[in-house]
């Protein structure tokens, strides 16, 4: 899979110990929209997907993360590899650890049907929702998230994942 970028705040000199947490997130486009989960308590646009877990193909836990997170179903069959984001910061919850993240983004399409979800605590607090929305919409929000207990390089990611999208004419082809 090809690298799309790699983010590197070149900020855990000091780290005693890394922890390493990959992820697959999926870009679903329908209409000149993306498929994206908004945290209503940050107010903040993520791909659906989330972390990988030991033994787990990238490709079954893109499907298991969308399935929980905005309950769609991603179509096996349509899971296209687009690229990964390297990610590689010191922990804001650890100052000892450093955080290494491979995200793996794959294109693919859904069934259409929107079923139940299954989030963690965390997710059902902030009020994860399903959207579909303009890419220029949610690139501009995630640059300008207030305060949150995430890294700023997790919105600053997703915002420049769009922006390729967007320059690769990912979006021209859908509409």
């Amino acid at each position: 899979m090809r690298l799309l970028f790699a983010m590197d705040q070149k900020d855990y000199q000091d780290c005693t110990y890394t922890y390493v947490r990959n992820s697959a997130r999926s870009i679903i486009i329908t209409d000149g929209k993306v498929a994206m989960v908004h945290s209503a308590k940050y107010d903040y646009y993520k791909f659906p997907g989330g972390g990988i877990e030991a033994n787990e193909h990238p490709i079954d836990a893109l499907l298991r993360e969308t399935l929980e997170e905005v309950g769609l179903q991603v179509l096996r069959h349509t899971v296209e590899e687009y690229g990964y984001v390297h990610r590689k910061l010191r922990s804001i919850q650890d100052p000892d650890q450093c955080f290494v993240q491979d995200n793996f983004y794959y294109i693919c399409q859904v069934d259409g049907q929107v079923l139940p979800k299954n989030l963690d605590s965390y997710e059902s607090d902030e009020g994860y929702h399903l959207v579909y929305v303009n890419p220029h919409q949610a690139i501009t929000k995630n640059r300008s998230v207030g305060q949150t207990p995430y890294d700023s390089s997790m919105f600053e990611r997703e915002a420049r994942v769009l922006e390729q999208l967007l320059e690769e004419g990912c979006f021209e082809l859908e509409q």
